[in-house]
């Protein structure tokens, strides 16, 4: 099992960002100009503190959780990354067709390792499109449809009586060794 907890950094910035909110709506009262930079504070410290108290993530061998969710591992269809890096959002496609998007605030090597670990564990999933083992560079496994091509069909290249010369004429290469007549009258 491997935990992914939000970096403490979105919880300090978003608390800087609720007291400079404070700050600016307390000089807005004197100055109305200022009360659009305290509305921009107030919004960027809500949008930074819902990432600082994000559930944690929890990767196990059967299931993917995400707080108190369990995300079976053979349940997602698709892993699509989105723009985001840091913090890290995904798009989970479920195999019902629900959309799970999983953002994790942390730092930028956990973020990485976390969707690598995603990547590898949804083994049935197509991970920006291409299929789990394209993605990985596995040998892909030969489909029932595959084998069933491969069989070639028989064509009857000759008619009857050219199948039955070609037939006397291997029965005497076999007796005589060869069947060139000059060979025959050299050797005698």
């Amino acid at each position: 099992m491997r935990r992914y907890t939000p970096s403490r950094q979105y919880l300090w910035g978003g608390s800087l960002a609720l007291v400079l909110a404070i700050a600016t709506a307390w000089l807005g009262m004197q100055w109305p100009l200022i009360a659009i930079a305290s509305a921009l504070f107030f919004l960027s410290a809500g949008f930074v503190l819902w990432l600082a108290l994000r559930p944690a993530l929890e990767i196990h061998e059967s299931h993917l959780k995400i707080g108190s969710r369990i995300v079976p591992w053979n349940a997602i269809r698709r892993v699509d990354r989105t723009g985001w890096v840091s913090p890290l959002a995904l798009n989970l496609i479920m195999a019902d067709g629900e959309r799970v998007l999983v953002i994790y605030p942390g730092s930028l090597e956990a973020a990485t390792r976390l969707l690598q670990q995603v990547r590898r564990m949804a083994r049935e999933a197509l991970i920006d499109g291409m299929p789990h083992r394209q993605f990985w560079g596995e040998p892909a496994a030969p489909s029932s449809v595959e084998r069933t091509t491969l069989t070639s069909p028989k064509y009857q290249l000759l008619n009857k009586e050219d199948e039955e010369e070609v037939e006397r004429l291997f029965q005497l290469l076999k007796t005589v060794g060869h069947i060139d007549p000059k060979a025959n009258s050299d050797e005698n």
